[in-house]
Order: structure tokens, then sequence, then C-alpha cells
């Protein structure tokens, strides 16, 4: 019997904890603490599409990462904050966090497409239900969470707010192979 060895790992660069994050414009780096305690989505959801910066705050870019997860998921707040906005922008659901003790301005969070189920105002924590993914149509070929990070205008890469443990998928692993 032959074996495979096969490993999984998270498709999207990320920043390790305390490293600075390319600019999502023309003004420089930020750091992200490593606050993250929980994915949006799943446990360790597959990344669809990474996180793209744009050279410049106008310019072509991917401004988040698209997590892969079927309608009806549960989205939840990745880490402690108040709810900034919570509503429909061109016709999608959309939830905004703004996170604590990040800064100022601090970090804001973005979910969508999402049926939200918390208000403006609403403090939230890790683990946190915000809403429930929808099934709208999106650039994913099936549904996914579009997660997003800001600091003001400055897009960062959201998987630098979750520290290595959440972002490691576990060992290699040696699988049989039918002869």
């Amino acid at each position: 019997m032959a074996l495979l060895m096969t490993m999984a790992w998270t498709t999207a660069p990320h920043a390790a904890p305390g490293d600075p994050a390319p600019s999502g414009g023309a003004s420089g780096t930020d750091t992200v603490p490593a606050i993250g305690r929980a994915w949006p989505v799943g446990l360790r959801p597959l990344v669809v599409r990474a996180w793209v910066p744009p050279p410049t705050t106008y310019a072509r870019g991917h401004r988040g990462v698209d997590l892969a997860a079927p309608a009806g998921s549960p989205v939840r707040a990745v880490a402690p904050g108040v709810v900034s906005f919570a509503g429909r922008v061109a016709g999608r659901g959309v939830v905004s966090v703004e996170l604590e003790n990040t800064g100022d301005p601090p970090l804001r969070t973005t979910y969508q497409p999402v049926r939200a189920s918390v208000r403006k105002g609403d403090e939230v924590a890790p683990g946190d239900v915000v809403g429930i993914l929808e099934a709208s149509p999106s650039h994913c070929p099936a549904a996914c969470l579009h997660w997003g990070l800001r600091r003001a205008d400055t897009y960062l890469n959201p998987l630098s707010l979750l520290p290595p443990r959440l972002l490691r998928r576990g060992p290699s692993r040696l699988l049989p192979v039918p002869a």
C-alpha cells in the first residue's frame, strides 16, 4: 500500500503578530495586533481568495479575504468590539465592528453578505454571532464571506488579526493510497 503525504495550510499570506502589514493605499505601513480569538465562519475555513492590497488608495486590489462557507452559516465576531454599522449597502448585508483597544483610529472589521442579528452600538465578544451568511450573488464561485479590516481609510489584511495557533491547519498526515 502506497502512502501519500498531504499538507494543509492557509492559502493567503498573513502578517506575523507585531509585523507591519502592507497599506491599503499610499499611506505607509500599519501594525495589526493578533487579537482575534475566533474565525468569522467555521473552525478553519478555506481562504477562497486572498487579500491583495492595492498599490494606491483607488487602485485595483482585493481589500479583504473570502472565506468558504455555506449560506446560512453563523458569522461571528473575531475580536471584542462595538458594532459600528449593521445594514444594507448596495443590496448586500454588511456588519462592521470597531475593535476594542486597537489605537486611534481603531481597527474595524467588516463582514458581508450578512443578514445582521446585531444593531449599531451592540457590544460583541469574540465568537458572538453577528449575523447569518446570505446567499447573495458575489465574486465567489459558491457562497463565501468577504471579511475585511480597516484603520481609517487604510485596508489591512484581516488574517493578521488571528494568532498563529488559529492560522495553522495542523500537522502533515500520511494517508493510504488505494493500489
